[in-house]
């Protein structure tokens, strides 16, 4: 175990520790590129301004996340409910996703404001596809012998989805979840670098005009520790959720 976090430590102290040095040895610019412990220094002195835009742009991912979920498991029930509506709505749901959304944000800060609503359905558009798809699949992942038994014990179909599909479908979802999260942090950005008053993107662009790129590194420091934090969290749900599973492996064991 503790060779393994040596290893793991290495992995970041030997990139720093070169970037440092680069950076001290060349004599780069802290306005070009700053050191890392100019970067660390900058995220503990700016630390309250720091979290003031993070918790505003941690409130656009989890209200997006939020929306983004709900909206994506009713459509994946809605896929497999109807075969002819998901042969029809999946072309659909693909080209929705080749639609960049830089392309997207401008008007949707031009129909809602500057506010924070115009942020929340970015981050709600652009985790929405890995979580509809991942339960689509889920809801398919139920062996078809497990879903003929319960039909010859009588079981309808309401019953099937509940006792037999939705369950073998968390795993899936959860992938999914944790997937549209970590998007969620870029959708959130993106968002506040087209229109915003506050949040992160906003202060990265703000300190970049100013050359206050020790600012930018220390406002993506955050945006990552956010990312982590809700890949951490949504970890820890799975695991509870399923805890069913690693009992069921333990048996078979």
């Amino acid at each position: 175990m503790i060779r393994k976090l040596l290893v793991s430590a290495l992995w970041v102290v030997v990139p720093l520790g070169a970037w440092e040095a680069a950076v001290r040895l060349a004599h780069v610019p802290a306005y070009i590129l700053p050191a890392p412990s100019r970067i660390a220094v900058t995220f503990v002195e700016q630390s309250s301004m720091l979290a003031r835009h993070g918790a505003t742009t941690l409130v656009e991912i989890a209200l997006g996340l939020t929306i983004a979920s709900c909206l994506g498991f009713l459509l994946a029930l809605a896929l497999h409910a109807f075969p002819s509506f998901e042969r029809a709505a999946r072309p659909f749901l693909l080209a929705s996703q080749m639609v960049p959304v830089f392309a997207i944000a401008p008007l949707l800060v031009v129909w809602l404001g500057y506010g924070i609503w115009a942020k929340v359905v970015v981050t709600a558009l652009i985790g929405f596809f890995p979580i509809a798809v991942s339960e689509s699949d889920g809801l398919r992942s139920a062996s078809q012998s497990a879903i003929d038994l319960l039909r010859s014990m009588g079981a309808t179909r309401r019953q099937i989805l509940t006792k037999l599909l939705l369950p073998a479908s968390l795993p899936a979802l959860f992938s999914g979840l944790k997937l549209a999260a970590t998007l969620s942090v870029v959708g959130a950005t993106v968002g506040e670098w087209v229109g915003a008053r506050r949040g992160l993107g906003f202060l990265m662009l703000e300190a970049n005009a100013r050359l206050r790129v020790d600012l930018v590194f220390a406002s993506i420091l955050m945006l990552t520790l956010i990312g982590l934090l809700l890949y951490v969290a949504l970890r820890i749900i799975e695991q509870r959720a399923l805890r069913w599973r690693e009992a069921g492996t333990a048996e078979r064991a």
